[in-house]
């Protein structure tokens, strides 16, 4: 039986992942940070198949603790700072947790085990202001946040360690994936969650930034699929993981409202202050690579995806 340790295991795709690992026989082990209060909403429906343990991107030792009580075969590090808008009024916390914190498991790994084969949750956000369209693995990154430029440098640290150490490591560049387990504060699922509940009279009105804003939206249920099959190949690489479609955050108003046979028009008010100090416009992937040699592709369409999400906000909405 494969062990696999995971961090971020309580976020959106840590609990895809688990789910996906607990399906393929595997042991998991996941990693949470002491404190008074954790949310294990998104793993309460598998937490008596997961071992949890202790464990912070900011500490050194506690990461090799973790690695010699779980003994993985596979890490997968999902664990980050990773909502974008907070990297500005938190860049330093940012940059230890998404950045250096990083550069910590890699090391613990080298040093408790260095067959361990590790896979990193790089971003589309590392190309930000954009040097070519679509974006593939040798496009230059131009990154415009703290979060961004935060996510290069753990990615540039992954490829070091990687040539440096001979070890096996992998590099995810996942371009945007949502879920119904999305956090609130994510804009498709701001979108979806005050749709289900101005439709239910619970809300009045919805304010966004940039609606002109374009991304390659696609399903996280898939595209933790892509990142195991990273670590299943012969040779360690980096991967873009996208649907190869962009739509803009007014089509996914658009998607959602409509669903809900509403006139999103009478609902959206543009609020300036939404904007990102540096804006990143246009996001599109190129995954012909993932297509190629992993055999990856997505299989929830875009529609589908904002429907499924729209639903759930409606049942989670609704007065009991």
């Amino acid at each position: 039986m494969k062990r696999a340790l995971i961090t971020g295991i309580t976020g959106q795709d840590g609990s895809y992942l688990a789910e996906f690992l607990l399906e393929k026989g595997y042991e998991v082990y996941g990693m949470v940070r002491r404190s008074s209060t954790i949310n294990y909403e998104r793993i309460s429906h598998i937490q008596d198949r997961l071992n949890l343990i202790q464990g912070d991107l900011l500490d050194q030792n506690s990461l090799m603790e973790a690695l010699r009580m779980s003994g993985p075969d596979e890490v997968y590090n999902l664990g980050a700072q990773s909502f974008v808008p907070t990297s500005w009024n938190q860049p330093v916390l940012t940059g230890e947790f998404t950045a250096l914190g990083v550069t910590r498991m890699l090391e613990a790994i080298r040093t408790v085990n260095p067959g361990i084969r590790f896979y990193q949750a790089s971003s589309s956000e590392m190309f930000g202001k954009i040097q070519e369209t679509p974006q593939n693995e040798k496009t230059p990154f131009y990154p415009r946040s703290p979060y961004g430029v935060a996510k290069v440098y753990a990615h540039w640290i992954t490829v070091n360690y990687r040539e440096s150490y001979k070890m096996f490591c992998c590099s995810g560049i996942l371009f945007n994936h949502e879920s119904p387990r999305r956090g609130l504060e994510f804009v498709s699922r701001k979108v979806t969650s005050a749709a289900a509940r101005i439709k239910l009279g619970i809300q009045k009105e919805l304010r966004m930034g940039n609606l002109e804003a374009r991304r390659d939206w696609g399903f996280a249920g898939d595209y933790v699929e892509a990142m195991w099959l990273m670590l299943q190949q012969e040779e360690p690489d980096d991967y873009v993981i996208a649907t190869g479609i962009s739509h803009t955050v007014k089509d996914l108003i658009q998607t959602a409202f409509r669903h809900l046979e509403l006139d999103w028009k009478q609902y959206v008010l543009a609020d300036s202050k939404l904007f990102r100090p540096a804006e990143v416009d246009y996001l599109l992937g190129d995954p012909r690579k993932a297509k190629a040699k992993l055999g990856w592709q997505p299989r929830v369409t875009f529609e589908e995806l904002i429907r499924r999400m729209v639903d759930d906000d409606l049942v989670l909405n609704k007065p009991r």
